[in-house]
């Protein structure tokens, strides 16, 4: 009777941590907000997809700056939130102090790696959607010159700009690839009057497709390519629809799946910590082509980017990560 009681009680126990996990799931956004356009938006998206199937509504937290970050993870967690999504590589060292010191609650981490037995981190092959990008980019310019916007100057960013070059000498081994960086702190990634003026300085020196990776900066660059006659190319969210005619695609990282897998499987009591990395391969990122920008992309184009897409996947093309030795040599 003794061993029967006590196997009820494990496994009440465990459907009580299913269900707290299914009824508790929470959201820390970077500071940009979720309504950034971009990849906290992205996040967002999954979130709403998770909330419409399941009824569960999940927990969300906006930072105002660097410091409600660890605030908000800490309170979230005593709260007993879990699993909680951190959203970008600003959150590393938060992640890293709060899931020390709540080893009961599990938190995922998008965009960087915490090695800690109830962290989950999801990483992307940015670098393969960027050479994508940078494809379509240099078939389109008629100028022979393109240009790449970052938000935050770190390994990260400069990852999206080093394959976005590779991409466009794979095609045009000639063509000028400008790049510049919004700035170094993560304000750089909500600058959109900064992201204006360095897509118009770009535009001056030659540059008619530019591809931003800036977060909420790239609302400025796509306005100023509307402004300019140019086209810009967009991120982590599919930002086709901002300026029909104008985006010539968006580099999609799919962070809202992300996301909504974190929860769903939490539900589902199949959670589990360690590193996931998603590329073309696993459908993590890719190039975006919709109603928005079909008119833009010839068969011709598409059919271009679909083989080089595959020789990716198969490794016949080879993508240098800028993150593996801090450089863009290829």
């Amino acid at each position: 009777m003794k061993g029967i009681f006590l196997a009820t009680v494990t496994a009440l126990a465990v459907s009580v941590s299913v269900a707290h996990a299914a009824d508790k799931p929470a959201v820390v956004y970077d500071q940009a907000g979720k309504f950034d356009k971009s990849f906290n938006e992205g996040v967002y998206d999954g979130i709403m997809k998770y909330t419409k199937e399941s009824g569960v509504k999940v927990r969300e937290f906006e930072p105002k700056n660097e410091a409600q970050v660890e605030q908000g993870l800490r309170r979230l967690a005593k709260r007993g939130y879990s699993p909680i999504v951190a959203v970008g590589f600003t959150m590393t060292s938060s992640v890293q102090k709060v899931a020390k010191d709540f080893p009961n609650i599990h938190f995922t981490l998008i965009d960087s790696v915490v090695d800690l037995p109830n962290v989950e981190s999801i990483v992307f092959k940015e670098h393969e959607g960027s050479f994508l990008v940078g494809a379509l980019a240099a078939m389109k310019s008629k100028t022979g010159t393109v240009g790449f916007i970052g938000g935050m100057d770190i390994p990260l960013v400069r990852k999206f700009g080093c394959g976005f070059e590779q991409g466009v000498k794979y095609v045009a081994p000639n063509d000028t690839v400008i790049q510049n960086m919004t700035g170094s702190t993560g304000a750089a990634f909500n600058d959109p009057t900064k992201g204006s003026e360095l897509a118009k300085s770009q535009f001056s020196q030659g540059a008619d497709v530019v591809f931003a990776a800036a977060g909420g900066t790239g609302i400025g660059v796509y306005q100023a390519a509307a402004d300019a006659g140019h086209y810009a190319i967009g991120v982590d969210s599919n930002q086709n629809h901002l300026h029909p005619g104008v985006m010539l695609s968006s580099m999609v990282k799919r962070v809202d799946q992300a996301a909504y897998n974190t929860f769903k499987e939490a539900a589902a009591g199949e959670w589990k910590p360690g590193l996931q990395v998603l590329g073309l391969a696993e459908d993590g990122v890719d190039w975006a082509l919709d109603d928005n920008n079909k008119s833009l992309v010839s068969a011709d184009m598409e059919a271009k980017l679909a083989d080089i897409k595959a020789k990716i996947i198969s490794g016949d093309i080879k993508v240098h990560d800028y993150m593996s030795d801090s450089t863009c040599n290829y």
